[in-house]
């Protein structure tokens, strides 16, 4: 699989299908600050991911992605607390947290691929590696 844009990165999909979950679900909760905090490390996820790749270099991209990985940490973090306090039911929480975890893993794949570049093929304008393994595929 060739990544040409960030909207070809599997993460990134990913977090965009846990983005609109998380503002469906926290859409109508009245704790706005719980809610913000929640659903602006979602959107980190995403727009670190899209930030880092239109960056010039691989280093920049993985530095990015070090921090939509954090983000990721973050949303996890405060699915514990949602179902601590009753926010998210536990069928919710599972899935979720399933989803988070799967994020998460997805990236340091992407991150440590990163870092065997040599192995692989480029074809991103920008120099990015290209290769079937790439997230996970």
């Amino acid at each position: 699989m060739t990544i040409k844009r960030f909207e070809d990165v599997i993460a990134w999909q990913k977090a965009r299908a846990l983005n609109k979950k998380l503002f469906e679900e926290f859409s109508g909760l009245r704790n706005f600050t719980f809610k913000d905090q929640i659903l602006r490390a979602s959107l980190s996820i995403t727009n670190n991911i899209a930030e880092g790749f239109e960056r010039s270099t691989d280093k920049e991209l993985k530095y990015f992605l070090h921090i939509a990985r954090g983000s990721t940490a973050e949303v996890r973090s405060m699915l514990y607390t949602a179902f601590d306090i009753g926010y998210v039911s536990e069928g919710l929480y599972k899935e979720l947290m399933v989803a988070t975890n799967e994020i998460g893993r997805l990236l340091t794949a992407f991150i440590k691929t990163l870092g065997q570049k040599p192995n692989f093929e480029y074809s991103h304008a920008l120099g990015r590696l290209s290769d079937d393994t790439t997230m996970g595929r």
